[in-house]
Formats: structure tokens, sequence, C-alpha cells
């Protein structure tokens, strides 16, 4: 009788410590979540980080997410390379094409892209510059071109748009402003001639009177692969579950993103439940129901699944060789790991 209530006994306390165990193995698997710092800006096609956070799709992955907020595309590469962040979601930018020669910064897939059934980034010019003359792209020739930094997307589509438009990209007079935003007031007051830039900035620009829109960057540039998701090269070659987990919950963003925005697919609850999660980091400094209509018509396609156009990438490569704004023996295996996405 004694031996059996010890049994008991020891069964009691063996289940008792099994629970505990459990108990602490769960709670040191909730506190094990791999912090990562994730760079945005503040624009729309930045939204499928912002909605994979909000509804817990990162954490699903075991990945706690805080954003960090950049005015351009380059000095968020060199906070990937330095460490300060951990993936980024931009355009490919001289810096990001060096740093990766260096072996400090990899391409790990896509997001934003022209597409031929949405509408996409927009040229646009000064109203000085449209009443002098300037009312087709081909007509930019011997202009102004604003972009954020030499090497930046905005001075790649500015020579594609000369190439395609039949005149030297020489003849058009680059002007690197470094922020968006001193673009735009640049623009507006007639120091600069010309930009390109997303439909929802370049749409609230021509509805005042100081801003014409005169051609799409799609007529230019088919298939340009216009950001692309990256990494350190650390985390590719040290901790690729990390970045395979990352891409898992920014996959479903994504596709959260394209059904509410951009194929319109999602109930209007739904969609409006969405655009008030972007606004909390995309135009912010306004009230909701100013915000929202800005918010919903900035939407371009983001490629499902972050897949890579990979032959735009190329484009973009041989640009930057061919302006001598990267090494000469930069080369796509050096900018791009392929092993993470489907590729074009």
């Amino acid at each position: 009788m004694i031996a059996s209530s010890k049994r008991a006994m020891l069964k009691a306390v063996g289940a008792g410590a099994v629970a505990l165990a459990l108990v602490a193995g769960g709670a040191t698997g909730a506190l094990a979540a791999d912090k990562v710092k994730v760079g945005i800006l503040s624009l729309t096609s930045h939204s499928p980080s912002i909605i994979a956070a909000g509804k817990n799709y990162f954490a699903d992955q075991d990945i706690d997410v805080e954003f960090v907020s950049f005015q351009a595309a380059q000095p968020m590469a060199v906070a990937i390379a330095s460490g300060d962040i951990d993936f980024g979601m931009t355009a490919i930018s001289g810096g990001l094409v060096s740093l990766a020669q260096k072996g400090a910064v990899k391409v790990i897939g896509g997001a934003l892209m022209e597409t031929d059934d949405v509408e996409g980034q927009k040229i646009i010019v000064s109203k000085a510059a449209h009443d002098a003359g300037v009312t087709e792209p081909k007509a930019l020739a011997g202009r102004r071109f604003g972009v954020t930094t030499a090497g930046s997307s905005f001075h790649y589509m500015a020579h594609k748009i000369a190439d395609g438009a039949g005149f030297d990209r020489a003849s058009l007079h680059i002007v690197p402003l470094q922020k968006v935003p001193a673009v735009i007031a640049a623009l507006k007051s007639g120091q600069i001639d010309a930009w390109s830039i997303v439909p929802n900035i370049a749409d609230a620009l021509t509805r005042g009177p100081e801003v014409v829109e005169i051609g799409k960057v799609a007529d230019y540039i088919p298939g340009y692969q216009v950001t692309t998701v990256f990494t350190s090269t650390r985390n590719v070659e040290e901790k690729r579950d990390l970045v395979e987990r990352f891409l898992a919950g920014l996959s479903k963003g994504i596709d959260d993103y394209n059904a509410a925005l951009v194929d319109k697919t999602m109930s209007e609850a739904d969609t409006a439940a969405i655009v008030a999660m972007i606004h909390q980091y995309v135009y912010n400094d306004q009230p909701l129901e100013k915000a929202d209509p800005r918010i919903r018509a900035g939407a371009m396609r983001i490629n499902p699944g972050a897949s890579l156009n990979v032959a735009s990438v190329e484009d973009q490569l041989a640009w930057f060789k061919s302006e001598k704004l990267v090494p000469a023996d930069a080369t796509m295996e050096q900018l791009v790991d392929t092993s993470f996405v489907e590729t074009d």
C-alpha cells in the first residue's frame, strides 16, 4: 500500500515536472522570437511588410519586427551593410551594387514591378517647362531631371527614358536632391524641369497648377523591377532559416496588399482595416480620411511570393556599369541570390 502510494506520488511529481517544463518551454519559445529591423520608405509600395507585421504574419514565423524609416534607397543599403537594419525593400541603387560587390549585401527577392494591368510610374514636368514646350518625353533633352541621389532608380529611369525617346543620355542634366520632399519642392518651384514617380504622388502633384504629366515610365522600361528585397550577405550565409521565414511572412503581406489595393478582391471592411495599418507609417502626418485615398491610389503590383525579374535586374546592373557608377567587375552573382524565390 505504501509502495503504491509512493508510486502515485512519484507519478504526480513527474507529471508536474513535465507540465512545468512544457510551460517553461512555451515561455522560452515566446521569448525566442528573432528581433529584426526592417527599413521602409513612406510609400504605399512598402505596405506588404507593414501588413505582415500588423496581421502577425511575421510573428507566426517567430520574428519580431521593428521598422526604421528612410528618405532614400541608398542609405538603406548602407544600413543593411553596417548591420543597423536586417532587411530592406527598395530600389537597386549604385551604393547597393557596390556593397554587394564587396560582399556585404544581397538581393533576395523582388517587390514593386511595372505591369501592363496596373497604372505605374509617371513622367511629370514643371508647369514652366511644359509651357516652354516640354509636352512629351522626347522634349526632355537638355532639361534638368530631379533624382534623390546619383545612381538611384530615378537616375536609371531618366536615362532609360532618354534611350527610349531617342536622345543622348548626356544631354539630361541630372540634379541630385537627396530626399523625395526636396525633389517635389524643386519641381513645383521650377528649379528642376522633370521627375518620374509612383502614381499617387504624381497624381497629387498634377492636381495642382505647378506640375503636368507628359508620359508613363512603362512605355520606356517594360517589365521594370522597380524595387527588390535585400538583406546582408551574412544573413544569407549564416541565417538562411531567418531569411526564409522573413520571406514567408512578407509573402502573406504581399498577397493581402495585392488583394486589397491592386486586384480589389478583398472586402471593403478588410481593405479599410489594411489601409489603417499602412497609415501608421505612410502619410501618417495626415488624418486617415485624407491619407486613405492617397494610399489606395499609390498601389502598384508587388510580385507574389517576392518573385524576381532577373532580366530587369541585369539591365539595371548593365546601366550602372555603363555610367561608371559601380565597379566594372560587379557581377549578378555578387548582387543576387536566386535561391530563395522564383525568378523570371
